[in-house]
This record gives structure tokens, sequence and C-alpha cells, in this order.
């Protein structure tokens, strides 16, 4: 049986420290803020703003949700957007996507302030996360595989690791943070070439391709540890990963479940990002 990896253990690992540099710069005058910027009512946009709220007000950041109609023209929030960026209340921004097609979120990425750019839109953190440069701020899915790898102290260093998924999103931004820890990786997707033997190869295979259910037993090496980043909803409507729990649990070593693993840590990610940009303003004496 493998050993599950929860990510309930990592947030709560992650709490104390974060609170107490929440309350540090209170001391100091100073209350992280998060500004979540909405257009419509997606319901997973709704979901994940109602798991942040409550994740970032646990550890005493302030949340302010700045919601738009589905139907706002482009000029309206590009305008109120500048707003929102130049405003030194909000250390953090949270902008959903995908937006709607009708909006031009080229621009957006254009605009929003690097320094306050908390999950990677900005092509100047982009390049930061490429170059291996700290003072950017990485996707938050990608880093919470990396915080729970740490807490769980899986060694990366010469680790052969398998990761199957080639977004910007996940898949990129992820493959350059484990080489900055010396993996030595290997970039799959839904068209490798036996992708099932590539994955066997690995003792650490990481699933990120969007695919419900898509990695079964016969691509997992025999007590290799398997990161399950995907969400999907299955025939029966129920959650999952891009792992096919049932059949690789048995043949893994370790394996983090879906719901409750990578997922459940990526807003304590986002709350870590917006207490460094505080951190960062009140160090170079910004009004907040």
């Amino acid at each position: 049986m493998a050993t599950l990896l929860k990510g309930i253990e990592v947030v709560n690992g992650m709490k104390e420290s974060l609170s107490s540099r929440v309350l540090e710069l209170k001391r100091k005058g100073k209350t992280p803020c998060l500004g979540i910027v909405r257009i419509g009512e997606r319901p997973d946009d709704l979901s994940y703003e109602k798991g942040a709220v409550k994740r970032c007000s646990g550890i005493g950041l302030l949340c302010k949700v700045f919601n738009f109609p589905a139907d706002v023209s482009n000029e309206e929030f590009i305008q109120e957007f500048k707003k929102i960026n130049a405003d030194e209340s909000v250390h953090g921004l949270l902008v959903f996507r995908p937006m709607p097609k009708h909006i031009d979120e080229e621009a957006v990425k254009g605009i929003i302030s690097p320094e306050k750019d908390m999950d990677c839109m900005s092509p100047a953190n982009i390049a930061k996360v490429f170059a291996a440069d700290e003072t950017g701020y990485a996707p938050c899915t990608p880093q919470a595989v990396m915080e729970l790898l740490k807490h769980f102290g899986i060694p990366l260093k010469g680790k052969r690791v398998t990761l199957v998924g080639r977004s910007m999103v996940v898949g990129k931004p992820l493959s350059m943070l484990l080489l900055k820890e010396h993996a030595t990786i290997t970039i799959c997707h839904t068209r490798t070439a036996d992708l099932a033997g590539e994955c066997r190869k690995a003792e650490i295979l990481i699933a990120a391709a969007g695919v419900p259910k898509m990695v079964k037993d016969s691509f997992v090496n025999e007590g290799a540890t398997v990161i399950d980043v995907g969400i999907n909803v299955d025939e029966n409507g129920n959650l999952c990963g891009d792992v096919d729990f049932e059949s690789v649990e048995p043949v893994a070593g370790s394996i983090t479940p879906v719901p409750g693993g990578v997922g459940t840590v990526t807003t304590s990610v986002l709350a870590m990002h917006v207490i460094e940009a505080c951190e960062k303003g009140e160090a170079l004496g910004r009004p907040s």
C-alpha cells in the first residue's frame, strides 16, 4: 500500500510559519492584502475563490474581491484593472483565467505589476522562472508541487523525474523548478510515443496533462512517487485526477490523492506569495 501524500499535512506545516510572518508585519503596521479579480460567476472560479479567502483569512491576510459582470466591456475592465493594479493597499493580485474571449488578456498581462503578480501571469515573472531568478513568483500550482515534495522529504537531486504535461500553467514552469533542484527531467505529453514506457523509467512521476485517469498502473515503476496535479470530473460526475488512483496506488511507493493532494496546497502558496510581496514592500519602505 502506497503512502498517501496528503495536502493538508503540507498546509498545516506551512501555517505556523506564515502566520508568524503576518504577525511580524502587523507589528510594523503592515497587513498583507490579496486582491482577487474575477469576471463572471464560473463555478470553478467561485470554488477556488472561496478556498483562497478562507485560507488567507485563517492566517491573518486581508482579501479584497473585485468582481465584474461577464459582459463587462474590454475598455471598462482594462480601465478598472489599472486602478486595482495601482492600489497601494493591495500587495498581491490573483486574476482568474481564462478570461472571456472579448477581454484582451494579453493587455492585462502587460499591465499587471510583476511585484503584485502572485500566479505568474506577467511575462517578466515567467522569464524569471525560466532564468531561476527567485525575485519573481512562480505559478502557484507548480510551487505547490515543490512544497509538497519538500514537506515529505522526497529528494530531487539526481532523481529521474518524468513530467506528463507541457502547459505554461504547470508543465513547463514546473520543469524549471525541478531542474533548479538538480532533478533529471523528462517532459512527456499525450502525443509521446510509448508514453507508458517513458513513465516507467521515472523515480518520480508527475501527471499534469489534464486527461482523467490517463496514468494507469502500467505507467508506474514499482515504488515510484506519483504526484497527481490533475483536477477533472469523471463519467460519474466525481472529481478525479490524471492518475487512475485505484490501479496505481498498489504499485506506487507514495501517491497524492485527488481531491486532497496538490490542489489543497495551492492557496497556501498563494498566501505565501502575498506575504513575500508585502515583506518586500516593507523593506523598500512602500506605503500600505
